[in-house]
C-alpha cells in the first residue's frame, strides 16, 4: 500500500555515493569539538600525509575542502589559471562536459576535442594539438580519468607521454573523482600536475569533501593566477594547514570518517583494493555478456572497473529498468545522462563491496529488465558472474589462501 514500510535495506549500486562501512559510520558519530584546540592537529596532520599515499605522490600538496568534487574542480582551475588562458579538454561524457563548462564560466578559453561517447581521451589527438601550438598558448590539458556517465577509463599515463612527446609545458589536470582509491592512480609516475577527487566514491564517505592534490610545478602557477577565488583559495589553506588547522570551519565528522576510511584502505592494501575492483567489474562484465547486451564502452581498453554502463536494446528505455528496480526491488541503479539518457542503466561496483553484494545487484537488474520486457534468460547473468568469481585467478584465491 502507499506509504507502507519497505522491509530490508536499500541496495545502493549507483556509482556514487557508495556504501559506507559501519566502522566509518561509527567514526563519524563523534561529538563536536573546538577545531582551534591544540589537540586538533593530531587528527588533521596525518590525513595530508596519508592522502598523498592514495594519490601515490611524494611531493604533491593536498588540500581538503568542505565541498563536492565540483568544488575541487573549481579550486584546481581558479588557483592556477587566469581568465583567457587556453585549455585543451577531451569531451566524451557528461562529467567531462560539466568540467569544461565550469572552466568557461571562469573565463577560460577551452579548446574541446570531441570524442565518441563510449571512448575516452585520445593521446594522439592531444599530442597533435600540442605540437601545433607552437607558441605554447595552451596552459593545461584537462582529462577525466574515469567517465562515470559512460563507464570509460582513459589512459592518463599515455596522455602524459603525449604531452612530453610534443615537448609542451602544459599542465596535466585530472578528474579522479570516480577512480582514485578504486582504480590505480599514480600521480608522480604519470606526471599529473593537479588531481582531484571527492569523498563519496572510493573513499567510502558521504559527499562533502573535495580533495585536490597539487604538484610543485602547479603550485608555482598559483603565484600568477588571477581567476577570482575566495572560499577555494589554496593560499589560505597553505598558510594554515601546516600547523594542522583550516582557514574556516572544517567538516569535522567527515574528517573523522576520512581517518577511518584511510585506515580501511591501508588495512586491505591499495594494490588489493585495485585488484578487487577489477575482479568485481569483470564479474559484472561477464553478466552483461551472458544477457546478450553491450556496454557503452566501445572496446575493452576503455572498460571501467568502478561502473558498468549497460546499453538496453532498441525500443526500450533504461529509465524504466531503473524505476522498476527501485520501486519493486529497492535497488538503486545509475541513470543514463545527457546523450545517453534512456539508452542505458549503470551498475556501480566501487567502494565497500564484495561478491555477494554485487550478485544481489545483478539479480535485481536482471529481474527488472525482464519485468519491463527485455528478454534475458532467467539467471544467465547471475550464473555467469558466479562462474567468473569461482574460477577467476587472483583476488578470490588470495582471499581464501589468507584465511
Amino acid at each position: 500500500m502507499a506509504g507502507a514500510r519497505r522491509p530490508g535495506r536499500n541496495f545502493l549500486f549507483v556509482p556514487g555515493p557508495t556504501n559506507i562501512p559501519e566502522r566509518i559510520l561509527r567514526a563519524m558519530h563523534a561529538p563536536m569539538e573546538d577545531h582551534r584546540s591544540p589537540d586538533f592537529p593530531k587528527l588533521t596532520l596525518p590525513l595530508y600525509e596519508d592522502l598523498k599515499k592514495v594519490f601515490q605522490t611524494k611531493d604533491g600538496q593536498v588540500f581538503i575542502f568542505p565541498a563536492s568534487g565540483t568544488g575541487a574542480w573549481e579550486a584546481s582551475l581558479t588557483n592556477t589559471r587566469s581568465p583567457g588562458d587556453k585549455m585543451l579538454a577531451a569531451r566524451f561524457g557528461q562529467f567531462s562536459h560539466l568540467w569544461i563548462e565550469l572552466a568557461r564560466r571562469h573565463g577560460l578559453d577551452v579548446i574541446v576535442q570531441e570524442e565518441e561517447w563510449g571512448t575516452g581521451a585520445s593521446p594522439e589527438r592531444i599530442e597533435e594539438a600540442l605540437r601545433a601550438d607552437k607558441n605554447h598558448e595552451i596552459k593545461g590539458v584537462m582529462v577525466v580519468h574515469n567517465e562515470t556517465a559512460t563507464g570509460v577509463t582513459s589512459d592518463v599515463a599515455a596522455v602524459r607521454r603525449a604531452i612530453d612527446a610534443a615537448k609542451h609545458p602544459a599542465l596535466l589536470y585530472v578528474d579522479g573523482v570516480s577512480s582514485i582509491a578504486s582504480i590505480d592512480f599514480r600521480m608522480d609516475e604519470w606526471g599529473v600536475d593537479l588531481a582531484i577527487t571527492g569523498s563519496q566514491k572510493g573513499l567510502m564517505l558521504p559527499a562533502g569533501l573535495g580533495i585536490a592534490c597539487v604538484s610543485q610545478k602547479a603550485m608555482a602557477e598559483t603565484k600568477n593566477a588571477t581567476c577570482t577565488k575566495a572560499y577555494f583559495d589554496f593560499a589560505d589553506h597553505a598558510r594554515t594547514n601546516p600547523s594542522g588547522y583550516f582557514p574556516y570551519t572544517p567538516a569535522l565528522p567527515l574528517l573523522y570518517g576520512l581517518r577511518e576510511a584511510l585506515n580501511v584502505l591501508f588495512e586491505e592494501g591499495l594494490d588489493n583494493v585495485f585488484a578487487r575492483h577489477r575482479y568485481l567489474a569483470s564479474g559484472t562484465r561477464a553478466a552483461v555478456e551472458a544477457w546478450g547486451l553491450k556496454l557503452c564502452a566501445k572496446d575493452p581498453k576503455w572498460h571501467s572497473d568502478t561502473v558498468s554502463a549497460i546499453m538496453v536494446p532498441e525500443g526500450f528505455n533504461g529509465a524504466d529498468v531503473i524505476d522498476r528496480a527501485y520501486r519493486r526491488y529497492n535497488l538503486a541503479l545509475g541513470a543514463g545522462l545527457s546523450q545517453v539518457a534512456g539508452k542505458l542503466f549503470r551498475i556501480g561496483h566501487l567502494g565497500d563491496l564484495n561478491e555477494l553484494m554485487l550478485l544481489g545487484a545483478i539479480a535485481g537488474a536482471e529481474m527488472s529488465m525482464r519485468d519491463v520486457g527485455i528478454e534475458v534468460e532467467p539467471g544467465a547473468g547471475i550464473a555467469a558472474a558466479q562462474e567468473y568469481f569461482r574460477g577467476a585467478q587472483g583476488l578470490g584465491e588470495r582471499r581464501l589462501a589468507a584465511e
